[in-house]
This record gives structure tokens, sequence and C-alpha cells, in this order.
């Protein structure tokens, strides 16, 4: 037998198992959300609601939408809840074979991926979406009537849950590429100015148009850059420094041949030497 080919396969195992757990934890809780399906809609949707004008209304222009967007939000609930133990099966699985400092490291940044994450949906739920959404109904034309798609509605928002989810996870991506070597704190500090830039072309596209909007993408991405590099900077402080290369001095012809003859005369047996 291979030992090789049999730790693939029990590694193939052991992911299988790991992955079965995870969705039929995300199961578990969707069964047990269910019930409130319309109630965890309704909450999605507020914000958008408390935009329209008085006796607005959201529309579905699909026969099946009233049933399958409200399951949509319960899976999306029911994952987010168990992001914990989903993010728990994936490090039991890797964890094994991982130094002791990379564990130590890892747990942190394991818990602050969720939490950034999660804070990042908070911060476009509660902050974001009533500019965005007042924003929309504001510009409406006279006489046009805003009746949203709730399947539209809920790709929209799921854009932007995503788009603030990912930028609350800038000091989590910085510090890894610190401490995997590939950028230094000093080179992330010097290209800030291109960073800045880039985080207002992310704002203008994954928002709408309003400034306002995109100033509210764009800065907390900037305000995270820098506290991703203040803990890098945290991090390495107690790195030691690489010790500089001796210069090398070539040695010359001289000094060579009297290093050979230094070097033969001390392995040169006892009897066979000269007396001085």
């Amino acid at each position: 037998m291979n030992p090789s080919g049999d730790s693939f396969i029990s590694h193939l195992i052991e992911m299988r198992d790991r992955l079965l757990r995870a969705v039929l934890g995300i199961v578990i809780l969707f069964i047990c959300l269910f019930p409130w399906a319309q109630d965890l809609y309704a909450l999605l949707a507020k914000p958008m609601l408390a935009s329209l004008p008085k006796g607005g209304q959201m529309i579905a222009t699909e026969v099946t939408t009233p049933f399958f967007v409200p399951m949509k939000v319960t899976l999306m609930t029911a994952f987010l809840l168990a992001l914990p133990w989903v993010f728990y099966q994936a490090w039991a699985f890797v964890a094994p074979g991982l130094y002791q400092h990379e564990k130590k490291l890892g747990v942190p940044l394991v818990v602050a991926s969720v939490l950034l994450f999660l804070l990042g949906m908070a911060f476009a739920y509660f902050l974001v979406f009533p500019v965005v959404f007042g924003f929309v109904v504001g510009v409406a034309p006279e006489g046009v009537a805003v009746m949203t798609d709730i399947g539209k509605y809920l790709d929209f928002v799921m854009t932007l849950f995503m788009a603030f989810g990912l930028t609350f996870e800038v000091p989590v991506a910085v510090v890894l590429l610190v401490k995997m070597g590939m950028v230094s704190v000093a080179k992330l500090r010097e290209i800030r100015p291109y960073v800045i830039v880039g985080a207002f072309v992310i704002g203008a596209i994954f928002t709408p148009p309003d400034i306002i909007s995109q100033f509210m993408l764009a800065i907390p991405l900037w305000v995270l850059y820098e506290l991703g590099i203040v803990v890098a900077a945290l991090i390495t402080r107690g790195r030691p420094a690489a010790e500089p290369e001796a210069d090398y001095v070539p040695m010359s012809e001289t000094d060579m041949d009297a290093e050979l003859d230094r070097i033969s005369s001390a392995t040169e047996p006892a009897e066979t030497r000269k007396p001085d």
C-alpha cells in the first residue's frame, strides 16, 4: 500500500465530513428560521419602505418571487448565523498542518474576519441604506411612483452587503500580507495615495451615483487600510531585523597559496614533517 495515497484519501474524507457538518449546521438553522421568513424579509425591506412616500409599497413582478425571495433572505440569515460553526470546521481541518505560531495568529484572524464582515453589513444596513434609498426616491421625476421589485431589491442589497462586508476585511488582508512577507509596512505606507484613489474608484463602482454613498464606502475603506497598517506594524515590531550580509572580499593569489600551505602542513603526518 502507498502511505502517501492513504494519507491523501483520509484528508479527502475528512474534508468531506467537515463540509457536510458545515452544510448541516446551515440547514438546521434555516429550518429553525423558516417560520419567520416573512418577518426577516420585512426587516430587510424596512430601510426601503421607510424611504418611500406615504402609501408606497414594493411589488413582485414574477409569480414565484413572493415565495422564493423570503426563502433566500432566510437562507442568507442562516448562513450568517452559522459562520462561526462554518469557520470552526474549516479551522479544524487545516489546524493540524499548521505551526504553533500560525495557530496563534489564525484564531484571532478568523474571529476578526467574522466580526468585521458582520460589522460591514451592519454599517450598510443602518447608515448607508437610508442615504441611498432616500437619494433614489428623492430624484424620482414628478409623477413617477417608485415601486421596487422585491427580487431586484434583494439583488441590490446583497451587492451592497458584499461590498461593505469585504471592505471591512481590509485590516485582515493587510495583516496577512505583512505576516506572509509579501509586502512590508513601509511599502504599504508608500502606496497610500494609490489606495486612496482606488477606494474612491471602488466607491463609484459599487454605490449609486450620489456623492454621499460613494464617500460612505471610500472613507471606511481608507480608514480600515490605515488601521491594518497600524496593527501590522505592532505585530512585526518585535521581529528581529535580518542581519546584513558581509561584503565578500576576494582572496589574492599570494594569500591563497599561503592558506593552502598552512592547511597542508597542518594535515601532514608528524613523522614526515621536517624538523625546524
